[in-house]
């Protein structure tokens, strides 16, 4: 199947050279380019892409703000952040709005695909660079409230462990690895946390963990 994606992004130059990466990919179509947010969420209306690429800061509708109206639509598309800065503010309110998930802009063309894939396929995808820093500078202030301590009693304690590797940033592969669990298991267990927990993907995953104090620079090995 032939994913349809649509690129927005206030730059001409970088909205077309990520089309061209995208487009030339065997399983990728540009269905869409947009110049602004308030085009994004025309054109997305329009053309009904599977993911849409959306830089942060744009004119006219910004790209949280875009996000927001696309993420609340019936049958919305993914949502996958691009910005210029690892510490940019706007990114974690992208993400609060419904985003899949960031990547900085000097992305190389490869890894851009699988994040086109990955949030495609449901997945989410955090540019390790930053993963830290932002939660810690978002955990830091105000936020809307979210499922306490006491929510996670409802996970086993492999449950809790593979949290603790999502909120560090390890894709299903590694955390198989990590665990010497096959990836449909570490599947199963990443699916059961997210509905008991009731988060919508990774991305709230690793919020909570961060706010609840279970992320830290090295998550813990079983026996810890």
């Amino acid at each position: 199947m032939t994913l349809k994606v649509m690129v927005a992004d206030d730059q001409h130059v970088v909205r077309t050279a990520f089309a061209a990466v995208i487009d030339a990919a065997p399983d990728m179509s540009v269905v869409a380019e947009a110049g602004d947010g308030a085009a994004a969420v025309r054109l997305a209306a329009e053309h009904r892409p599977d993911v849409v690429v959306m830089d942060v800061r744009m004119p006219e509708l910004d790209g949280i703000a875009a996000t927001r109206i696309l993420t609340g639509r019936p049958d919305a598309p993914r949502v996958l952040v691009l910005t210029t800065f690892d510490l940019d503010t706007y990114v974690f309110g992208a993400l609060q709005a419904g985003a899949s998930g960031f990547l900085l802009k000097d992305v190389h063309a490869p890894d851009l695909l699988q994040a086109v894939r990955t949030v495609a396929a449901g997945d989410s995808i955090l540019a390790p660079s930053a993963t830290r820093r932002l939660i810690s500078h978002y955990a830091a202030g105000p936020h809307p409230a979210r499922p306490g301590p006491a929510a996670l009693d409802a996970l086993t304690a492999r449950e809790r462990h593979v949290l603790t590797l999502v909120a560090a940033g390890l894709n299903n592969a590694e955390i198989s690895t990590d665990l010497d669990i096959t990836v449909g298991t570490v599947k199963s267990h990443v699916n059961a946390l997210l509905r008991k927990l009731g988060l919508r993907d990774r991305v709230q995953a690793t919020i909570l963990a961060y706010d609840l104090g279970l992320a830290r620079a090295h998550p813990p090995g079983p026996h810890d």
